[in-house]
């Protein structure tokens, strides 16, 4: 089912999403929504699974980049994310751990020593219409100068990522409702 809308938006933090309001301070925090077409799915895990694994490749070449960077300060790299011997036994979706979900929502992220972050993939309807979207919000909170200067770095290839992300997932088509 293609989907021509793949106009993705800056929005403020959701209220009622799990993550505003999650950390006393925040370094980083943002949300992008994108329209979701009548009949598509609006269980966010499987959203969230469907996004995820819609990146574009250029993200991969980022992320390689960003292993062979912080692996030299001690942090978490994606490889080591997504390995059961280093990431525990928490359920995952990709390099982000799961801790919780909810009707409309599910949040993902991960703590380390420089940062702890969180992401919301929650579906949401636009008032006055009740039409579909799905906001995708994160929120960080930095332990030290090492995960401010971090965030300073990638910021903007955070933002970037989110909504190409997202725009590849419309333009993918998103998965049906049962």
């Amino acid at each position: 089912m293609p989907q021509n809308d793949t106009s993705v938006a800056a929005v403020a933090l959701p209220a009622t999403s799990r993550v505003s309001g999650f950390y006393a301070s925040t370094d980083l925090a943002d949300a992008f929504a994108i329209h979701l077409p009548p009949g598509a799915s609006t269980d966010p895990e499987t959203l969230a699974r469907f996004i995820f694994a819609q990146q574009p490749r250029w993200v991969g070449s980022l992320m390689g980049l960003r292993d062979l960077i912080v692996a030299r300060f001690g942090l978490k790299t994606a490889t080591q994310l997504q390995d059961p011997a280093h990431a525990g036994h928490h359920p995952r979706i990709g390099i982000f751990r799961i801790y919780e979900t909810r009707p409309h929502e599910i949040v993902l992220g991960e703590d380390d020593k420089h940062l702890d972050f969180r992401l919301s993939v929650m579906h949401d309807a636009v008032p006055p219409t009740g039409a579909h979207q799905i906001v995708l919000s994160t929120v960080v909170h930095c332990h030290n100068r090492l995960g401010r200067l971090y965030i300073l770095l990638i910021a903007p290839f955070h933002r970037a990522i989110v909504q190409a992300t997202l725009r590849r997932a419309a333009h993918s088509g998103w998965p049906r409702a049962f």
